[in-house]
């Protein structure tokens, strides 16, 4: 990955509840890669072109919502966010994110399209500057290549 003209210095990168149970939660829809072997790839990946990046992660939405917030004197400039379950109930996190106005990718290992019917409705998409879908890991890389490469 090679960035010249890296205009993103600051990142945030966001995971809602039971992510912390990846690589032993239901491996088959969503991977074998633990939390900790994906922020360690982003963090090494960001690191290579000089931008810090961040990852926190909560069962709590209180918790995550107050992170985003912080955003507002942090000096983050973009938020990779999966919020996992709170994609389908969170107004808090939508407003928190609203309100900071900090560009955001949404993120979902698993293609949330050909699942449950429930896991349609999105509180953060029509917020986002994209959404990511149903490529794993891999879809967290592809949100920090665009984070980099964006103003």
């Amino acid at each position: 990955m090679s960035f010249e003209n890296t205009k993103t210095k600051k990142i945030l990168v966001v995971h809602g509840p039971n992510l912390n149970l990846l690589g032993m939660r239901e491996p088959d829809i969503y991977g074998s890669e633990t939390l900790d072997d994906i922020n360690r790839n982003l963090i090494q990946l960001a690191g290579k072109v000089g931008v810090k990046l961040e990852a926190c992660q909560s069962n709590a939405e209180a918790e995550l919502v107050n992170r985003i917030q912080l955003t507002m004197s942090d000096g983050t400039n973009f938020i990779i966010i999966n919020p996992a379950a709170f994609t389908h109930t969170s107004v808090a996190l939508r407003d928190a994110l609203a309100a900071v106005k900090v560009p955001f990718i949404e993120i979902h290992l698993s293609n949330v399209f050909s699942r449950e019917s429930f896991r349609k409705k999105s509180y953060f998409s029509d917020l986002a500057v994209g959404v990511i879908s149903g490529l794993g890991a891999k879809g967290y890389v592809l949100a920090l290549e665009y984070a980099l490469t964006s103003r």
